[in-house]
């Protein structure tokens, strides 16, 4: 059975320090934004819409991409906040 990657950094090391990552995507600059998944998982996360050329035609294309960072999901969660006190 394969070993599990630890992730190296912890998520408040990622919150203080993570910043947008840049792509390009035919030449179009675009940026990833910094991302907490509802899986757990960190990493960056970018989602739009650009134009490619085929042939000398420009097809609109959608774009969805996600950067895990891998590990981060094992990384261990916030502690719970604690509940507010009752008012008598």
């Amino acid at each position: 059975m394969a070993k599990k990657t630890t992730c190296p950094i912890t998520r408040d090391q990622f919150r203080a320090k993570a910043k947008q990552v840049p792509i390009t995507i035919a030449g179009q600059q675009l940026a990833a934004d910094v991302k907490e998944f509802s899986t757990g998982s960190l990493g960056w996360y970018l989602n739009g819409k650009t134009t490619i050329e085929i042939d000398g035609v420009l097809v609109s294309v959608q774009i969805g991409l996600n950067l895990t960072i891998v590990g981060s999901k094992e990384l261990p969660r916030d502690a719970a906040a604690p509940a507010p006190a009752e008012v008598a």
